[in-house]
């Protein structure tokens, strides 16, 4: 696609995906979002490549995995990780600058701390942090100019913390008409953002990104009472993994559950917390169709391709859970997709493994521009065609801490899903005997041939990657022939054979074996090397 499309990019913060009516919630009332999904391509695998704020969102940015640009946490609980992207990053947006676009961002910015949305070529109001700035300037301006009432709260729902403490605000109700939420001020602003650039358009042809990011619906979930009663909490459906008892589970995730203070709570406020959750996407699925009615008044509907997706989900008591966290479940990995492109047919479903990266490489593919510096993302334009497509059949995903370091790294495939804990215990699920993650099945000795045959794939994705975690993999599992110096010092015929192992598998010369990353930043190896004692095959000489 060579001719420059104009581009919405619809996204929410902690977003699970059975809240949607396209995807089989019959309660839902999201008629904007299950419209968008019957006019384009909807997605059923979509994960993000972390389940956490800034790091999800600076993949989407730069197309690069998060160990590749190291923006690993938010800075609101920043554990020593680098809190900005550095000075000549590769950005998407700045690429679309340099093509002439228009480039504006309302609502969530979260990609970061001291460097904002203007730093990288957006236009729009400054709106920092991880919650709705209720006491943002550009907000009260908003409020005032419409005579609307201030923000007020009550009837807050917290737990209790293990030292007694009252726990984190989970949700409440808001003493404010709908108008005068933090959501449709998003909305307004956004509508006036496009007004001006379809104006502009018409004026220069010059097209236009537009990014806009609700809050919602991440915890608290503070609504009004149309929305905090919208849904009676009778109705609602517990999750299953509600069940949860962490027997066989890493031991962080019962330390989560208690900083979540979900047993503190009685299951009665379980049942309405998920209500107001399914509340709150309903106000946002209203400012959507607010956002969609505007597209069509300005007539860009049939040349502005659509997405929605969101940075992770949310537990809302899924293995007694709030949140998210070190705990890589479906609940907070798999999210909504959706894609709608001018041309492309319409009630088109994927099942393909996909990720919030992908949207990089498409974004820059609907612009015309080059995509291969967002090396992690692929370009998801070929699934919308409806089309048989080659695809990969898994795919992997990492987290690295929030409140304390904490890596993981995690393999999905059709069937099973494999989470490597380093310090804890390894996790491994059957998915169709064991939708939930319920039963950790990693030690049972008849999932031996699963456990090795995933674990030596994921090993050489994150070796091939230059994702230096398959370090640890490479002494502590059974993850192929690599019988060599794990510290891959070069020091001794054996880290020389194990370097000759990987130069062939990743497809480099025999003669070379100092490890660098090529300008995909994908591994690579390069550099003389002498042979030593002969060549071995890999095997260790004693």
């Amino acid at each position: 696609m060579t001719d420059p499309r104009n581009i919405l990019f619809l996204m929410t913060d902690q977003h699970r995906v059975d809240t949607l009516g396209a995807y089989g919630n019959q309660l839902a009332a999201t008629p904007a979002l299950d419209a968008l999904a019957r006019s384009g391509t909807r997605f059923d695998r979509w994960y993000t490549p972390t389940a956490i704020c800034t790091p999800a969102r600076a993949s989407l940015l730069t197309g690069q995995a998060p160990f590749r640009h190291r923006l690993l946490a938010n800075h609101e609980r920043n554990v020593g990780y680098i809190e900005d992207l550095p000075d000549g990053q590769f950005t998407f947006s700045q690429a679309l600058r340099e093509k002439g676009y228009n480039c504006g961002l309302i609502g969530k910015w979260h990609v970061g701390h001291r460097k904002r949305a203007a730093d990288f070529g957006f236009d729009g109001p400054d709106l920092p942090g991880w919650h709705n700035p209720v006491e943002h300037q550009d907000y009260l301006a908003y409020l005032d100019k419409h005579d609307l009432p201030p923000y007020e709260i009550s009837d807050r729902v917290r737990g209790v913390l293990p030292n007694g403490g009252p726990g984190n605000l989970l949700a409440a109700r808001l003493h404010q008409p709908v108008e005068a939420t933090f959501e449709y001020y998003l909305a307004t602003r956004a509508i006036e953002m496009l007004e001006r650039y379809a104006a502009d358009a018409r004026e220069s042809g010059r097209p236009f990104f537009l990014e806009l990011n609700f809050f919602g619906p991440h915890l608290p979930y503070i609504i009004p009472d149309a929305y905090f009663d919208m849904f009676d909490p009778q109705l609602v459906e517990l999750p299953k993994s509600i069940a949860e008892t962490f027997h066989g589970k890493p031991p962080v995730q019962r330390n989560y559950s208690a900083h979540w203070t979900f047993d503190t709570m009685p299951i009665e406020v379980t049942r309405k917390l998920i209500a107001v959750y399914w509340g709150y996407v309903a106000l946002i699925d209203e400012q959507v169709g607010r956002v969609m009615d505007a597209m069509d008044r300005l007539g860009l509907t049939d040349d502005t391709a659509v997405f929605f997706t969101c940075d992770h989900g949310e537990f809302t008591g899924a293995h007694r859970l709030h949140d998210k966290g070190p705990a890589m479940y479906e609940d907070i990995y798999r999210t909504p997709g959706l894609l709608r492109v001018p041309g492309q047919p319409a009630g088109v479903v994927r099942d393909e493994f996909v990720s919030l990266l992908d949207c990089t490489a498409t974004i820059l593919e609907l612009a015309g521009v080059d995509p291969a510096p967002a090396v992690d993302s692929r370009s998801l334009l070929p699934l919308t065609s409806g089309e048989p497509v080659t695809w990969d059949d898994d795919i992997v995903c990492e987290f690295h801490g929030h409140h304390f370091p904490y890596p993981q790294r995690m393999l999905r495939e059709d069937r099973y899903k494999l989470v490597v804990n380093p310090d804890s215990t390894n996790e491994l699920y059957d998915l169709i005997t064991d939708p939930d993650e319920l039963n950790n099945i990693y030690g049972h000795p008849e999932m031996t041939p699963v456990r090795s045959r995933m674990m030596r794939r994921l090993y050489d994705v994150l070796r091939d990657r230059g994702d230096n975690f398959y370090h640890w993999m490479t002494s502590m599992y059974d993850v192929g022939d690599v019988a060599y110096d794990p510290t891959l010092s070069g020091l001794d015929e054996a880290s020389y054979a194990g370097a000759m192992a990987m130069s062939v598998a990743a497809g480099g010369r025999r003669e070379d074996h100092r490890h660098t990353l090529d300008r995909t930043g994908r591994h690579a190896v390069a550099g003389p090397a002498h042979l030593v004692d002969g060549d071995r095959g890999g095997q260790a000489s004693v």
